[in-house]
C-alpha cells in the first residue's frame, strides 16, 4: 500500500516516535507499505531549519534533513501540473482559519494521486469530503 505523510509526521518518525500512535508507527514500519513525502516537505524542511532552532538538535543542515528521507527508506513524491490543478480546486477551510499553503499543497498531492495522507493535523477532515483519505495520528 502507498501512503503520504506529512511533514511532521517524518520528523516524528525520525527523532520522536514516542509521539506517533500504534496504527501509524505500524504502517510507517511494514515494509510492504511504499512510505511517500510530497516534495513541498522538502522546501518544508528548509523552513523549518530556518525558523524553528530547536530543528538543529537533530541534524547539522537542511540538506541533511533532505538526505535522511533516504535513510529511512521513504521516497519523494514530486509536485506536478496535475497537483496544482487540484490546489486550484481545493476549498479552503476557512471555519478553522486554515490558511497553510504548504498544507493544501501536501492534501491536493494526495488526494490528485488518491493514497491516504498520514497526518496529526486537526485541520485536515475538513478535506474528506473532497476526496482525501486521511489517517490520523490519534
Amino acid at each position: 500500500m502507498r501512503y503520504l505523510i506529512d511533514t511532521h509526521i517524518f520528523i516524528w518518525y525520525a527523532k520522536e516516535p514516542e509521539n506517533l500512535s500504534g496504527n501509524v508507527k505500524t504502517i510507517l514500519d511494514d515494509y510492504e507499505n511504499q512510505i511517500y513525502l510530497s516534495s513541498e516537505s522538502l522546501r518544508e524542511f528548509i523552513l523549518l531549519w530556518n525558523n524553528k532552532p530547536h530543528i538543529r538538535r537533530w541534524w547539522q543542515s537542511p540538506i541533511d534533513m533532505i538526505n535522511s528521507v533516504d535513510e529511512f527508506g521513504f521516497k519523494i513524491m514530486y509536485i506536478h501540473k496535475e497537483h496544482y490543478e487540484t490546489y486550484a480546486r481545493l476549498q479552503i477551510n476557512e471555519g478553522q482559519e486554515h490558511y497553510d499553503p504548504s498544507d493544501h499543497l501536501i492534501i491536493s498531492h494526495a488526494i490528485c494521486n488518491g493514497i491516504p495522507l498520514i497526518s496529526d493535523d486537526r485541520k485536515f477532515p475538513f478535506y474528506r469530503n473532497q476526496g482525501l483519505e486521511l489517517i490520523e495520528n490519534d
